[in-house]
């Protein structure tokens, strides 16, 4: 049906649906048939017109040219992360790449843009097309967009390879990288076989499986890990890192240190989700002068107020043994009726914890849930 939304037809098809977007679907659907436009076309238009509207938090003003399927817009890079990616790699001497299980496009658009020559494969029909389409859409001469076996792609005379293996098996997540598509045997073999190579994985994935000499970065975007990535061979710059967007801050290194422990101070910070990932707790500390309050919880103490990218600060005001019954009434004290509830290192359901607390009063504040030298302990702070 993609074909069908590049005909004239389908463009003012999906002209139409566009300007009904946001209203009634059931109206809108009846709005295209008295124009004219057949039952199949029509919802493949809404259905883009929806779609497009969705992907403007991935891919801004493009997504009203480009083409997706619902899984492969949950599943693109945003464009952010991957103009980022594309960017690094031109940098390194990057010419000719291929893209091994591409998806919709998202990361070879990226590329092409930056002045790579892009041979994308997809081994799914359907969605390769949607792919080619987008690279027609965007006009993206260098971007050739083939259906293939990841597996089965001659990677001669290619300057670099970039892999997302599929993570997902009849919409549910795949946990298990002998899983994947292409399979864990065969990515993790491709740095063995080209000079550059990047590979694009889930967040959770275990540091055990980062090839030898990579580097490991994770990404957040908003404070939302979205990614980890493994560049290999001369792309290989720290053993890890950690890139926080939109703000492009950037920490690094071994993924090994441990930081000092100590008591719970007066400021407590939260670090992103890709310092905690990367394993780099330890070196943000020592961006702050901090500490931990447990060997193994990533909260990291300070005695005074340090602004920093790489985490919200809180200001403790109170440091209890976890007691429901205390700490209702600590905050009931405090008129709090508002309740943030943070948690590291605790069991506890937040959900739970709240309705428990049947707090009422005009004040917020946050409570943090977590372990003080190995005993449960709440925290309450404000923001600071």
């Amino acid at each position: 049906m993609i074909d069908a939304l590049r005909t004239p037809e389908g463009e003012r098809a999906l002209a139409t649906a566009a300007e009904l977007a946001g209203g009634d679907p059931l109206a809108a659907a009846a709005t295209l048939r008295t124009r004219g436009v057949p039952a199949d076309l029509a919802s493949a238009a809404l259905t883009q017109a929806e779609l497009r509207h969705r992907a403007t938090g991935k891919f801004g003003a493009d997504a009203a040219r480009m083409f997706f399927t619902r899984a492969g817009l949950e599943q693109a890079t945003r464009a952010i992360v991957s103009g980022r990616r594309a960017a690094r790699l031109r940098a390194a001497g990057v010419r000719t790449l291929a893209d091994l299980g591409c998806g919709i496009g998202a990361d070879a658009i990226a590329a092409a843009r930056a002045g790579i020559k892009v041979y994308a494969v997809e081994a799914d029909p359907g969605t390769a097309g949607v792919a080619a389409a987008n690279a027609a859409a965007l006009e993206l001469a260098d971007l050739t967009v083939t259906c293939a076996d990841a597996t089965s792609v001659d990677l001669t005379g290619f300057d670099a390879v970039f892999c997302d293996p599929a993570r997902r098996k009849g919409g549910r997540r795949v946990f298990d990288p002998a899983a994947y598509s292409p399979p864990w045997d065969f990515v993790a073999a491709l740095p063995g076989r080209v000079p550059h190579v990047v590979l694009k994985l889930a967040p959770g994935i275990d540091h055990s499986l980062v090839p030898p000499g990579a580097e490991a970065e994770w990404v957040s975007v908003a404070g939302e890990v979205v990614e980890a990535a493994f560049w290999c061979g001369p792309l290989a710059e720290v053993p890890r890192r950690a890139t926080l967007l939109p703000s492009g801050a950037v920490l690094t290194g071994t993924g090994d240190e441990r930081a000092p422990v100590g008591p719970v101070r007066r400021y407590l910070y939260d670090p992103d989700g890709a310092v905690v990932r990367s394993h780099l707790v330890a070196e943000f500390a020592s961006t702050v002068d901090g500490t931990l309050a447990d060997p193994d919880i990533a909260y990291v103490y300070t005695d005074t107020a340090i602004d920093t990218p790489y985490a919200r600060r809180l200001a403790v005001q109170d440091e209890v043994p976890f007691s429901l019954k205390r700490l209702r009434a600590l905050l009931r004290d405090r008129g709090v009726g508002r309740l943030e509830i943070l948690k590291r290192g605790s069991a506890l359901d937040p959900e739970q914890l709240r309705r428990d607390l049947r707090l009422t009063g005009p004040n917020s504040a946050t409570v943090v849930l977590t372990r003080v030298a190995g005993r449960p302990t709440s925290l309450v702070c404000t923001p600071d």
